[in-house]
């Protein structure tokens, strides 16, 4: 696997896209820092990209993938909720 820098800084801007719009589809605020919700974003938007592969949806279009990318801002939703929740608890225990 070969990444370049590009890639990198392609999958940095994806993730944090991703990243705000599943927090931003979650109600209420979400105190975890934003460098959190890019790791997610990334994470998602892989996850997500394999979850549409495997459900078949994931295939190479002209234009936007409408069903991936509502997949990953999903996936992304709960990586927030989950990271709100351990991250208020451990703000909370302190």
């Amino acid at each position: 696997m070969e990444f370049s820098v590009w890639g990198i800084i392609t999958a940095i801007v994806v993730g944090a896209i991703i990243g705000l719009l599943g927090r931003f589809v979650l109600p209420g605020r979400q105190p975890i820092p934003i460098w959190l919700t890019i790791v997610i974003g990334i994470a998602a938007a892989f996850l997500g990209t394999l979850i549409a592969r495997a459900l078949g949806f994931a295939t190479e279009t002209s234009g936007i993938d409408w069903i991936e990318l509502i997949i990953q801002v999903i996936v992304a939703a709960i990586g927030v909720a989950i990271a709100t929740n351990l991250y208020g608890r451990r703000s909370v225990s302190r």
